[in-house]
């Protein structure tokens, strides 16, 4: 899977964070978290099926693994009106594994390092909405700052990274490092302005986010 599907999880990351906002509705992204989550848990796993003791093998696989579950269990939140706090839980562990890369990735990779911690903050997010079912922190809306913080920093993280490494142009220097950083700090910063700002009350039937209370993800989060 690979740098492809690195590239296709950009996609994910931002259809699902306009779902978070309400811009499309939760139904809606299910096919993409499907086809996507499919695609990175099935795939990785032929791979390793192939060549399982190659450990090379299993270090560049299980990430698809590790992630793609998450959009599958996602597609079926949104399809099927799960509950979510499973799903909140199951996504601490990803945070907490993500970070682990992030500081491990530091002195090799430091933009890579930086796409791990914000990887993991996304998913530190999700822990938090729908694990501990906090939704505001003081005036914070935390739902519109995750569905932004996706929307903004979605593409950037992977699917940017993705065809860079596919052209043959990625840089490891402290410089790049440090780029990396400044717009991961921009687009937090922004995303806080922007689920601070005041919101209209979206109309009874025809208000383009949830419409009703079983089509989840849609202000609450929306899945990585």
């Amino acid at each position: 899977m690979g740098n492809v599907g690195l590239l296709l999880v950009g996609a994910v990351l931002f259809v699902n964070g306009l779902a978070s906002l309400g811009v499309v509705r939760g139904r809606s992204v299910a096919p993409l978290n499907f086809f996507v989550g499919g695609a990175q848990v099935v795939l990785p796993l032929l791979v390793l099926v192939q060549g399982s003791s190659d450990p090379a093998v299993v270090q560049g696989t299980w990430p698809s693994l590790l992630f793609g579950f998450t959009y599958l269990w996602y597609g079926l939140i949104v399809q099927r009106g799960l509950e979510t706090e499973g799903f909140g839980w199951y996504s601490v562990f990803v945070a907490g594994i993500a970070a682990l890369y992030a500081v491990q990735s530091v002195g090799t990779d430091p933009v890579f390092a930086v796409i791990w911690a914000t990887w993991s903050s996304m998913w530190l997010l999700f822990f938090v909405l729908l694990a501990l079912g906090r939704s505001h922190v003081g005036t914070l809306d935390l739902g519109r700052f995750t569905g932004w913080y996706l929307v903004l920093l979605g593409i950037p993280t992977c699917t940017v990274p993705a065809l860079l490494l596919m052209d043959g142009r990625w840089s490891t220097s402290p410089t790049a490092g440090w780029g990396a950083l400044a717009v991961l700090a921009a687009a937090a910063v922004a995303s806080v302005a922007l689920a601070r700002r005041p919101q209209t009350a979206p109309a009874a039937d025809d208000a383009v986010g949830l419409a009703s209370d079983d089509e989840l993800g849609q202000r609450v989060v929306a899945t990585a």
